[in-house]
């Protein structure tokens, strides 16, 4: 299944219950003006098989993930954010800046921000469907 993911793509895994992680899928979507993304939750198929390949337990994952076909490399946490963020275009890829900060700093913040998104932003009972129009952004 990873095979089936174009070079020219890369991928997004998110927390397919989690209120901020869709409403930032959604937001990435926006200002995809050179539609270099697909998406996929993190409990779908594709989501546990990448995991698995790069030995990722999935049970303690509460971070984005972006997965790199072409390069076969996967970014976690704050670095996932940030190299998303760097296609996104002006000013928002203007945050890529934010990689000269050392790694374990990024990563704290992000993740005060991820063991609080539920109590935060709230959870749905399931994964986000897709509407028919961002069908195509979408692997199962």
């Amino acid at each position: 299944m990873i095979e089936s993911i174009p070079e020219n793509k890369q991928l997004i895994l998110f927390d397919g219950v989690c209120n901020l992680c869709n409403s930032s899928v959604l937001f990435v979507i926006k200002r995809d003006k050179n539609n270099t993304f697909l998406f996929a939750p993190l409990q779908s198929d594709i989501g546990e098989e990448i995991m698995k390949s790069f030995n990722i337990d999935s049970n303690q994952v509460d971070s984005i993930l972006l997965y790199d076909p072409k390069h076969k490399r996967l970014r976690i946490k704050s670095s996932a954010a940030l190299y998303i963020a760097k296609k996104l275009g002006f000013p928002i890829n203007l945050l890529v800046i934010f990689l000269i900060v050392p790694n374990f700093i990024r990563n704290w913040v992000y993740d005060y921000v991820a063991k609080n998104r539920y109590k935060w932003y709230g959870k749905r009972e399931a994964c986000m469907i897709p509407t028919p129009e961002l069908q195509a952004k979408f692997i199962a």
